[in-house]
């Protein structure tokens, strides 16, 4: 495997010229991206669609006006994300798994009054009451039509540009805002990352010069492109890097994934933890021995998932760590440096600093700084309508462990401590305990208010046999605090996750305060 050396200069560019330089770097008519409609599109064809489906753009949306997207992983998303940036609007990734509250933040957040979307995808996806809220507040433009206004005239017009598309594309600066990303809303409402140009540039390059790669492997990414990880590592890199990339319109097809890994030959993945074991059990034996390299991020790697990997298709699962405000990617293990139950060490060019949390012990709180991490947050409040980072430093909200050799143990987020008759109790903890005592379901703890304790803890498992006994008996048995078994066990059919697959707290929170206010009052 090559490893490559991260060079700064190469990151002070816009995307839409990122995008040409891997033309010039592999040709204009190399294969690079294909999706689940078997479409295969070349650098050209890319790059000629991004300027006639711009040159419709152009008279549709207003300069320096938002443009929101709202579509599946796919190559008609790509495109039209590319689309915009040839004509220097400024797109944001809309989350349609979100709910109509989490959506309607986002469009006033980022000011959106255009959305680019799909007929044929809200009709297969079920979301036609989505789109009738959604028109309440901002106009909704249907690709299909916009592909029907195309006629040869324009088809010309963009075959010209696309023989010198450095003359015809919007010019822009790399500081320029590239696109509006939003945060999970694992634990709220979703909050707007404004991203650079440099910021995303930058994060390929890191990634690539941290990770090995080899010169023809390809990828399979199902991620949704809403979400950073599926925009960065699912479109972005294998992209900019010349890496041809088979996208696929939702992680949840279980069935039909590992066999497309399969019939594609890829040999780069990248998914979460409650994904990976639900694709190993729909997989055939020989389904995914293509993948040479895997990484899991939003969630902590189970040593379970890990063996499953090893054992039936060879995969060394590499568990990584990032955030939407940066880009997303701060850390990654690699194939030669793997240290389990770590998310790996930090990619170049990353400045990072701890400080204690009063009432944590054992671990610090995480600020990140680099060419990687957001301008700030949208806040129309403040000067150009951003909250800046100050000095640079983004507060992670994570408490970590960085041990001599650089490589970071994540012990849980600040909001995910629960302060129990006056000790703080990490939830991440408590979810690992049950992980152990039930090692074959998913289980995931909140905090509730308490008035004798200051809080409570509730566990949510899909293990219908799972009870309070059983699980402080282990922790008895295995010295961990009693604190830190949960007041109740909750069984339900199925943990709740959002579009990204990471559980979705905020649902079980208001089931949790809904099913225990309606028992205190019975």
């Amino acid at each position: 495997m090559t490893q490559r050396v991260f060079e700064l200069a190469r990151t002070r560019v816009t995307l839409f010229e990122a995008l040409l330089r891997a033309r010039d770097a592999k040709g204009g008519k190399f294969p690079i991206l294909e999706d689940h409609e078997r479409r295969v599109l070349s650098y050209d064809d890319i790059i000629r669609a991004a300027f006639a489906l711009g040159g419709k753009f152009d008279t549709l949306i207003k300069k320096r006006e938002t443009a929101g997207i709202m579509l599946p992983t796919g190559a008609g998303a790509a495109v039209t994300f590319f689309a915009l940036h040839a004509i220097g609007r400024t797109p944001a990734m809309l989350n349609f798994t979100a709910g109509i509250m989490n959506m309607r933040s986002a469009i006033d957040q980022a000011n959106v009054r255009k959305i680019l979307t799909s007929r044929r995808f809200i009709q297969m996806a079920k979301l036609e009451p989505l789109a009738k809220e959604l028109e309440k507040h901002a106009r909704l433009i249907y690709l299909e039509d916009v592909r029907k206004s195309i006629d040869w005239g324009d088809k010309i017009i963009a075959l010209v540009k696309g023989f010198w598309p450095r003359l015809f594309a919007a010019k822009g600066e790399p500081d320029d805002t590239a696109v509006i990303l939003f945060t999970s809303g694992s634990y709220g409402i979703p909050k707007g990352a404004v991203l650079s140009h440099a910021n995303l540039v930058a994060n390929v390059e890191q990634g690539y010069s941290h990770v090995p790669f080899e010169p023809d492997w390809s990828f399979f990414s199902p991620l949704p492109m809403f979400h950073c990880f599926g925009l960065l590592g699912g479109v972005l890199l294998p992209l900019f890097t010349g890496h041809k990339a088979f996208l696929f319109p939702s992680p949840l097809a279980v069935k039909e994934i590992p066999k497309l890994i399969h019939d594609t030959g890829a040999n780069v993945f990248f998914a979460t933890d409650t994904f990976a074991q639900q694709y190993a059990r729909n997989a055939a034996d020989d389904d995914m021995k293509c993948i040479r390299l895997m990484v899991l991020g939003a969630e902590r790697v189970k040593p379970e998932t890990r063996e499953i990997y090893l054992q039936r298709f060879g995969v060394e699962l590499l568990e990584g760590y990032g955030a939407t405000e940066a880009s997303p990617l701060i850390a990654v293990n690699v194939p030669e440096r793997n240290k389990h139950g770590s998310v790996g060490q930090f990619v170049p060019g990353i400045e990072w600093r701890l400080e204690t949390v009063p009432g944590i012990e054992g671990g610090k709180r995480l600020y990140v700084r680099g060419p990687n991490v957001m301008r700030g947050y949208l806040d129309p409040t403040k000067p150009f309508g951003i909250d800046l980072l100050p000095q640079g430093w983004h507060d992670t909200g994570d408490v970590v462990d960085v041990d001599d050799e650089g490589y970071i143990r994540i012990l849980g987020r600040v909001k995910r401590f629960a302060k129990v008759g006056g000790e703080m109790v990490s939830l991440n903890a408590v979810e690992s305990y049950a992980q152990t005592v039930w090692p074959h379901d998913t289980h995931a703890a909140i905090a509730l208010p308490d008035p004798r304790k200051g809080e409570r803890i509730i566990l949510f498992t899909d293990n219908p046999h799972a009870k309070v006994e059983d699980l402080a008996t282990w922790a008895r048995a295995n010295g961990a605090p009693e604190l830190a078994v949960p007041k109740r066990v909750v069984n339900i059919d199925e943990i709740p996750v959002l579009g990204s697959g990471k559980t979705d707290y905020v649902v079980l929170g208001r089931l949790a305060a809904e099913r225990f206010a309606q028992a205190e009052a019975a």
